[in-house]
């Protein structure tokens, strides 16, 4: 029995023209990259075989790989979560039709609009040398020590205290010193959540395309001060996937 066939969809643009955006491998198979259109908003998809598609990293990739050439010829870019199949072509439409007052709302919040992010993480060996630098740390660190394990409970904790208090200080000198710079020249920006011990920043930004260079230069000045203290993570242009909402539900394929 032949296997069903699907629609794969990658992510919405604005534009009431088919396009042809190539091919692309994805599982092993050379599938043509097309849209289909509701008034002035298409999706951009592939016919795929109609099954669960798992978002192992080549699968990831090959999604996100879609959406980057996508956005080298189209300047309004809707990201669409990985691994959403439809049964056919007019269901696709019909999500369309029901997304587009969603998307003719966001066209032009987005369009011309890139989203980039960085990450900032502690050198291991500043974090421990400024640490160690505040004196009424090195006193509690003194104390815990000298005493037995039992009787230095509450020094340990007080300890932790002043280390969480350290480190929500450094946060909000780069904060003051990385992020709020960068947000003037920013559509707008958003805080993520902060990913192990050592990240002090975890931020996305919108900015517009033509603020690119200039934003660029501004991450440079702040690695340039800042180098020898933390680690840069400077990722993009991506879609605005942390200024969007939109989640779909993943048809199940037989």
């Amino acid at each position: 029995m032949s296997e069903e066939t699907g629609v794969y969809i990658f992510c919405g643009i604005q534009s009431e023209q088919e396009t042809d955006f190539g091919t692309v491998q994805f599982e092993g198979e050379e599938r043509n990259i097309f849209t289909l259109h509701y008034e002035d908003a298409a999706m951009v998809a592939a016919e795929v075989p109609m099954k669960i598609y798992h978002p192992n990293k080549e699968n990831l990739m090959v999604h996100q790989q879609v959406i980057s050439n996508v956005m080298q010829i189209e300047d309004t870019v809707i990201p669409i979560s990985f691994g959403n199949v439809f049964h056919s072509d007019a269901d696709v439409i019909k999500l369309l039709e029901n997304l587009y007052p969603q998307f003719k709302e966001l066209f032009p919040q987005i369009k011309g609009k890139i989203e980039v992010g960085l990450k900032v993480i502690g050198k291991k060996d500043w974090l421990e040398n400024e640490i160690h630098k505040q004196p009424n740390v090195r006193e509690k660190k003194q104390t815990v020590d000298q005493k037995s394990r039992d009787a230095g409970y509450f020094d340990r904790i007080e300890l932790g205290e002043m280390a969480q208090q350290f480190f929500q200080s450094i946060q909000h000198d780069v904060k003051s010193s990385i992020h709020e710079p960068l947000t003037k020249l920013a559509e707008s920006e958003r805080e993520n959540e902060l990913i192990g011990e050592k990240m002090l920043l975890n931020a996305a930004y919108l900015i517009d395309r033509d603020q690119e260079d200039a934003f660029d230069e501004k991450v440079n000045e702040a690695h340039e001060q800042w180098k020898d203290k933390v680690d840069f993570k400077y990722t993009g242009p991506w879609p605005a996937y942390n200024f969007i909402n939109i989640h779909l539900k993943v048809e199940e394929g037989s």
